[in-house]
């Protein structure tokens, strides 16, 4: 730490995608076997992110020094440049470049209200800016672009450089420098549903393509699944209850579950499997989340299922954000 600074405080409250959470399969009553899906409705639910603000750590260097107040709704291109000529340079030996961020407005508003008093949760709410991962840095004792120097950074100039974080806001007093670093919550749009369908469907049948193992079953390469788009729409139609009504679950507030909205969907199946999940921002998150849990992996790799439907659904109110299904059928 540089020398004349007080203390370092640091607080850490960290969330990832895919944490590890226990996947849990399970059957609807009068089918035989979870997993065996010729004459068993497989469904496996996932661990999901929480809330905004996925990895929110708050580091205060701690010095004395005079305020001046600064209007929170200009920009600070001294600040950010000097940031971004941080993360090109790194701090110190075996740092790796960083892309460069980009000042948010709504950000810098935030920072403004850490200043007073505010807790980085709160700001980002009222500042309406939805993040899937955070960063707050507070130094003290040095003005200007010099605030965010690798020597005044101290131990927390390795946290600037996390490659997630995209956007940045500022707010300096004198010799104080409040700094919010952001992954913004920036989820494909309703106009690229096809699109993100058919990259769904593209990395399914890649998967498809090559043995695969889920859990401990081994899985041969499977027939290539077409697009049906019946169950393209049970698929949206799910996820648009989850994400309107702010649950995740197989269930939906009816009490139905995939095979009673598939038959009222007129669609005749002979065997029917569904996939869920939520926070993920691309179709290639969500597979790869679906890859790694066994529940989701089988169905993606059964040979009994011959198509299927995938759907999004965004809203920015609700707690996940955004809701993925995925509906897998053959029919007669």
């Amino acid at each position: 730490m540089p020398k004349g600074f007080g203390f370092v405080e640091i607080i850490v409250s960290a969330r990832r995608d895919y944490a590890g959470s226990p996947c849990r399969a399970r059957c609807t009553a009068g089918y035989h076997g979870c997993m065996h899906i010729l004459s068993g409705l497989a469904k496996a639910q996932i661990g999901w992110p929480r809330a905004a603000g996925c990895a929110a750590l708050a580091f205060l260097l701690a010095a004395t020094g005079p305020a001046q107040a600064q209007s929170a709704a200009q920009s600070h291109p001294a600040l950010l440049r000097a940031l971004n000529a941080l993360r090109q340079q790194g701090c110190g030996k075996g740092s790796r470049p960083a892309a460069p961020l980009r000042e948010n407005a709504a950000l810098s508003r935030a920072a403004s209200l850490i200043a007073d008093g505010r807790k980085l949760d709160s700001a980002l709410q009222t500042v309406d800016y939805r993040a899937v991962s955070t960063l707050q840095i507070t130094v003290r004792g040095a003005s200007g672009a010099a605030a965010l120097a690798p020597k005044a950074l101290g131990g927390s100039c390795g946290a600037a450089l996390h490659a997630e974080l995209l956007e940045a806001g500022f707010h300096q007093r004198g010799t104080q420098t409040w700094v919010v670093l952001a992954a913004p919550f920036s989820p494909p749009a309703a106009a690229q549903a096809e699109e993100v369908q058919a990259r769904v469907l593209a990395l399914v049948n890649e998967a498809r393509s090559r043995p695969q193992r889920c859990g401990d079953k081994a899985f041969a390469p499977a027939p290539p699944l077409r697009l049906n788009p019946t169950l393209s729409g049970i698929a949206s139609a799910h996820a648009g209850d989850m994400a309107r009504h702010g649950y995740f679950s197989h269930t939906g507030r009816d009490g139905s579950t995939v095979d009673g909205r598939a038959t009222r969907a007129g669609y005749a199946w002979e065997a029917i499997g569904e996939n869920i999940a939520a926070g993920q921002l691309s179709a290639d998150a969500a597979m790869r989340g679906w890859m790694n849990s066994p529940g989701h992996c089988a169905n993606i790799m059964s040979p009994a299922f011959s198509e299927m439907g995938a759907a999004f659904v965004v809203n920015r109110q609700s707690s996940q954000g955004i809701y993925w299904t995925q509906v897998f059928g053959t029919a007669p």
